[in-house]
């Protein structure tokens, strides 16, 4: 038996017992859960082992490196500058940026950085790790290298160079580095324990991630565990776009090691506690129990969320469907309705908040499985959430 610990309010037991069957059956080595409705915590839930490959348990206090989930609180730096009249998303990002307008990039305007539209999902030369975490060579290479498509015409997953895309820009607007701005501004007021670009006295509360193998899904499950032939080639072939967006770094770095965990990389180097995260999206949507102030002006919620990419994606190969900086509910990234916002992380983690029922969901994981927007076992969690959210409805 997996000892889960943490407390659910009454009706959201489905989502503990999701979780403890994510832990026993799913193949999670260690893992958390947690969930607002109304501004309130209803569901706090962590188990298992901070290493995957360890024995120290996963305590109440253990963050976590969660991949692409934090792009989501990236893109409320610029919502909130753009809320504060300090950034307008139609301009071109070379009136803050004037390096960025080389190579027929002129016109870009900055909401395309946030939709994956700029055209820039790979470098013509990777980076390597040394040179992705220097904090500028990334900014460097994303402002010289040449759109892979017209800029607005298509959307394709800007995988790694969202971090240096969304960070310089971000500094040469408030002279101040985004993992910075995110500290003051959003989780200092919110005491949030999240972070993009880890301070060293918070480094002993990490735990690592690992890849794992997921185990095999029963007939029952109902779910598709093989993805379709042409996203398989595409992630064998070194010279397609999929490869070379997820490849913009190269080797892939160790995404344990102090110098990555402290680096501001926007796309992928985020760490938290899934109650904060939870607790960041309930305060994007509304006012918080405690007495805390919402994030979000309603015009700025709207934004956010209204769709600006969907159809086919030319990275990831499959449909996706994108606001400004979030995903967006939707078959390649289910979450809990229509009107659902958020990110998904390679491997598993997922963070969203659901305006319509006042719901905000985050699910973390050290035990990386092969997926990239759907993994079985934060469904089984979001399942688990609509089942309780029903519930409370009635």
């Amino acid at each position: 038996m997996v000892d889960v610990q943490g407390t659910v309010a009454d009706g959201y037991e489905p989502v503990r017992d999701a979780f403890r069957a994510n832990l026993t059956e799913r193949g999670d080595r260690g893992a958390a859960v947690a969930v607002y409705r109304d501004g309130h915590k209803v569901a706090d839930l962590w188990g298992g082992l901070a290493d995957p490959r360890g024995r120290e348990p996963w305590t109440e206090g253990t963050a976590q490196v969660v991949r692409s989930v934090t792009k989501g609180p990236a893109a409320a730096v610029l919502h909130l500058l753009h809320q504060r009249g300090r950034l307008d998303l139609d301009a071109p990002v070379g009136t803050y940026w004037p390096e960025f307008k080389a190579a027929g990039k002129e016109r870009v305007p900055v909401r395309h950085l946030l939709t994956h539209r700029a055209g820039l999902p790979a470098l013509d030369t990777p980076l390597t790790p040394e040179q992705a975490l220097d904090g500028v060579s990334g900014p460097s290479a994303v402002a010289a290298q040449e759109p892979v498509w017209e800029p607005g015409t298509a959307h394709g997953y800007h995988a790694q160079t969202y971090s240096w895309l969304l960070g310089e820009l971000v500094r040469r607007v408030t002279g101040r580095s985004l993992g910075r701005w995110f500290a003051e501004e959003i989780a200092a007021p919110l005491g949030l324990d999240l972070w993009i670009g880890l301070p060293a006295d918070q480094a002993h509360r990490v735990g690592r991630i690992a890849e794992v193998e997921a185990p095999p899904a029963p007939a029952s499950a109902g779910l598709r565990v093989r993805p379709k032939r042409e996203v398989a080639d595409a992630w064998r072939d070194p010279h397609s776009l999929t490869r070379r967006a997820f490849g913009a770094i190269d080797p892939q770095p160790d995404e344990n090691a102090p110098a990555y965990r402290a680096a501001e990389l926007a796309a992928s180097a985020g760490v938290a506690t899934a109650r904060s995260l939870a607790r960041f999206y309930a305060a994007l949507i509304g006012d918080l129990g405690d007495g805390t102030r919402r994030l979000y002006a309603p015009a700025t919620l709207t934004q956010a969320r209204t769709e600006e990419s969907a159809g086919p994606d030319r990275v990831l190969l499959v449909a996706t469907r994108f606001g400004l900086g979030y995903m967006l509910h939707g078959p390649s990234s289910p979450m809990l309705g229509p009107g659902s916002f958020g990110h998904s992380g390679r491997g598993g983690s997922l963070a969203f908040a659901d305006p319509e029922t006042g719901l905000a969901f985050a699910y973390v994981t050290n035990s990386l499985q092969k997926s990239v927007t759907s993994d079985p076992r934060a469904q089984a969690l979001v399942r688990a959430l609509r089942k309780s959210a029903a519930h409370g409805d009635g």
